[in-house]
């Protein structure tokens, strides 16, 4: 129980833009939560096939590669708080209304070419709570946490789409949760916008390049870029999190499609998979995760991965019209995820020079983007060959990773042992 109060002790004290985000940060994630597990199968029932979905992966992604460039440069010229609002109005608000009204692969193109607009945000918002905590790298941590719950949670309103789907169709429900969202999702900018400041180190960016062009800033990135690829743990962290961003994205975009047109389990069903996976991640989070501390980082991380591979087979496995193996690998998988992943965001926020977060961080998010576009169009290849196929490439993914943890085991063992090397 001292877990928990100490958690929510945490948030009540909790001051400034980090209180800010996280608090305002339900009103993006229910919403969100509300549609997501639909949203691969709306497609495929406004005749978007399987390649096709894969492609509107890839090239979102790859378009996101040079608003990922820009989000540094845009973040630092103009503010966190401003480019925050502007950004995710333009990333969000607009691609949703698209999609509720969506009837053809176009539209769901147009909308995917505006929502790439998002690695903007990804960056500017990030920098607004982030900035001036991160020097404390035991708050970003418990900060990253109070992040995932409130994702989790917000997972919890699913079911309600799930009962309207079994009883009215799945893509005019879609089509008014879409709305709700527009809604909801404008509002969450504009109240985050009003109850935030600019950062310190966001008014002395904003002052340094107020003179300076946009062009001029975009070619500061070879000074930045030299800084990157000389810091080994930079670069471990950032595979580390391009393969686990490209293991997602599989997953999430193609389990509703495996599970519903393979396994023949009804739609209403996914609702409840993100209940189970939620429920799981929040015991962890709240029960678990604070006693991993005391383990070596990268030990903990070995186990995430195993059990990321070990679920892949699980799904992969299930025999037709069984609920009870998808169910073990939402198991396993949440298991995994809440275990792997705040342990590559905090080793990546902490890799990073706080003086240069906002071009570092674009840089970690077009290398990641670039690693994962394509990917993503093979992902829906494989699907429409075989739909087990993209979670044995995931498996691989994983198995990857695991190259990337062991070596740098080896070099944090090497660097307290310097006569060993």
């Amino acid at each position: 129980m001292h877990i928990v109060r100490d958690m929510f002790s945490f948030l009540i004290n909790l001051k400034g833009n980090p209180k800010a985000s996280l608090l305002t940060e339900p009103m993006w994630g229910v919403p969100f939560n509300l549609y997501a597990p639909f949203f691969t199968l709306y497609m495929f029932q406004l005749g978007v096939l399987d390649v096709q979905i894969g492609l509107l992966l890839a090239l979102g992604r790859l378009v996101q590669v040079f608003t990922a460039l820009l989000g540094g440069i845009v973040t630092d010229k103009y503010g966190r708080k401003l480019v925050t609002l502007v950004g995710d109005c333009l990333a969000w608000s607009i691609p949703v209304l698209i999609w509720a009204f969506a009837q053809n692969f176009w539209w769901f193109l147009v909308a995917a070419l505006i929502n790439s607009l998002w690695q903007i945000t990804a960056v500017s918002w990030e920098c607004l709570w982030l900035d001036d905590i991160s020097e404390d790298e035991k708050k970003i941590a418990q900060v990253f946490n109070w992040m995932y719950v409130a994702g989790l949670l917000a997972v919890f309103f699913a079911p309600i789409a799930g009962v309207f789907v079994g009883q009215h169709g799945l893509v005019p429900v879609v089509r008014v949760i879409m709305v709700i969202t527009f809604v909801s999702m404008t509002a969450k900018f504009i109240l985050l916008y009003f109850y935030s400041t600019e950062t310190e180190r966001g008014k002395e960016r904003m002052q340094e390049n107020k003179n300076t062009s946009l062009a001029q800033m975009l070619l500061g990135y070879k000074d930045v870029f030299k800084q990157l690829i000389k810091s080994q743990g930079m670069l471990r962290a950032m595979s580390l999190q391009s393969l686990a961003q490209v293991s997602i994205l599989v997953s999430t975009t193609f389990f509703a499609l495996f599970v519903t047109q393979n396994l023949g389990l009804p739609e209403s069903f996914l609702a409840y998979f993100p209940i189970l996976r939620a429920a799981i991640m929040l015991v962890f989070l709240f029960v678990i995760q604070n006693r991993l501390y005391r383990f070596k980082q990268q030990r903990v991380m070995l186990v995430g991965i195993v059990l990321f591979i070990a679920a892949q087979w699980v799904l992969v496995s299930s025999p037709v019209e069984n609920w009870a193996l998808p169910a073990l690998y939402i198991v396993m998988e949440a298991c995994a995820t809440a275990i792997l992943l705040p342990r590559i965001d905090t080793l990546v926020a902490g890799a990073i020079d706080p003086k240069e977060r906002a071009r570092i961080r674009s840089l970690f998010n077009v290398v990641i983007l670039a690693v994962s576009s394509p990917f993503a169009y093979i992902a829906g290849v494989l699907s429409d060959v075989d739909r087990r196929l993209p979670f044995m490439l995931n498996a691989g993914l994983f198995a990857v990773m695991i190259f990337f943890v062991v070596v740098g085991m080896r070099h944090n063992g090497s660097k307290r042992n310097p006569k060993s090397s």
